[in-house]
């Protein structure tokens, strides 16, 4: 019996760009000691007062079916938390909670994309991106942002690609480079947007994650509220990477029928997790502080240390939990030097080529380890780096 095209072909017949990490994990396994600098997960639990909220919604009764769109209360609650930081008007009817930001990413491509459209992301992206356009049966098709712009897009990118496409996807502050998109960096994808008459998928999980500048969210951009989709989670800002749970923000009409796609799918999120969201919600801004503070605070050593290197470069990293890092220097791909690092140091990072062509060359380093193991780490990595050069 044959599978359907659609899944035998997620990975568009390449790797799905988690080699090295599962090498690295395949070595802890076999028992060696490896510095995990690979994916975007806390160094800390979840915090014992939202497990609690977790613990006593459950134990309440909260563990039948929810309502589907969400819970009303945990709708307004991101509601005002996003009218907050964007100024944009927003209340319960523009919000589906959905289960974390990968599903929230998946029903924004299914609901603005027949078969066959094309969707195009931005090029370095995060490693999921293509496969889950292509889930939802559209085309993939990435524009590529310039290293030598700090990979920053420009409208020169797009070429005539937007001209027939129907969605742009961008996250900002991005992953892996750690870049947030300035004002005129936004400014003109949104007139590629409104130009080609597209809509606007904008993944703003790292939002709370900003070390310089600010975050602006196209959504308050002119003319772009009626064609832009914000996804977001408390993976990152909240650290429940495994409670799942995220959300899509944007027109009425489109969650309405968002509501219909979670019926058939997903049939909503477990009410207890929703109810921990709702309470971690309610600690506010200064909670989102104190759980982003450690990787603000680890990117400075990491700058500290590769500023001292002729052979590494660091990206200009102005939000997000990631370092990365040109080693183009080294005469190696991304991939071979990522490879030799874990196999001589048991260092594990990701390569730049997982995270699409754009970033050949490049690693990208995860600033979630304790302070001195991530000083001593990327001393390591750049006195290995320098040592190739040689």
């Amino acid at each position: 019996m044959k599978i359907s095209d659609r899944i035998e072909n997620i990975l568009g017949n390449g790797s799905d760009g988690w080699d090295v990490y599962n090498k690295a994990r395949q070595m802890v396994r076999d028992g060696h000691e490896v510095t995990e600098l690979t994916i975007g997960e806390h160094d800390i639990l979840t915090d014992p007062q939202i497990l609690k909220a977790m613990n006593d919604a459950a134990m309440a009764g909260h563990t039948g079916y929810a309502a589907i769109p969400g819970i009303e209360k945990l709708r307004i609650a991101v509601a005002n938390r996003v009218e907050m930081q964007t100024g944009v008007k927003t209340g319960a009817e523009n919000v589906l909670i959905t289960p974390g930001c990968q599903s929230a990413l998946f029903a924004a491509h299914m609901v603005t994309c027949n078969p066959g459209d094309t969707a195009l992301f931005i090029d370095p992206y995060y490693a999921t991106y293509p496969g889950t356009i292509r889930a939802a049966s559209a085309n993939p098709v990435a524009i590529k942002a310039k290293a030598e712009n700090g990979f920053q897009p420009d409208i020169s990118d797009f070429g005539s690609s937007a001209k027939t496409a129907t969605s742009l996807l961008i996250n900002s502050p991005n992953n892996p480079t750690g870049v947030v998109y300035s004002k005129p960096t936004l400014d003109g994808l949104a007139r590629v947007c409104i130009d080609n008459d597209l809509w606007l998928i904008s993944d703003e999980v790292y939002d709370s994650q900003i070390w310089e500048g600010q975050h602006l969210s196209p959504r308050s951009l002119d003319g772009m509220a009626e064609r832009t989709l914000v996804v977001g989670s408390m993976s990152k800002s909240h650290a429940m990477t495994g409670s799942r749970i995220g959300w899509v923000i944007g027109p009425e009409n489109i969650i309405s029928n968002l509501q219909n796609l979670s019926t058939h799918t997903t049939y909503g999120v477990a009410g207890f997790v929703q109810y921990a969201a709702l309470t971690a919600l309610s600690l506010g801004s200064s909670f989102e502080h104190k759980i982003s503070a450690p990787f603000g605070r680890r990117r400075e050593i990491a700058i500290g240390v590769v500023n001292k290197s002729n052979v590494v470069k660091a990206v200009p990293a102005h939000g997000a939990m990631y370092i990365m890092l040109d080693v183009r220097a080294t005469g190696l791909s991304g991939d071979a030097f990522a490879d030799k690092l874990l196999e001589a140091h048991k260092i594990a990072v990701m390569p730049g080529e997982s995270f699409g062509s754009a970033a050949s060359g490049h690693i990208r380093v995860a600033l979630t380890v304790e302070d001195a193991r991530l000083n001593q780490s990327l001393e390591t990595l750049v006195s290995f780096a320098e040592d190739l050069a040689k």
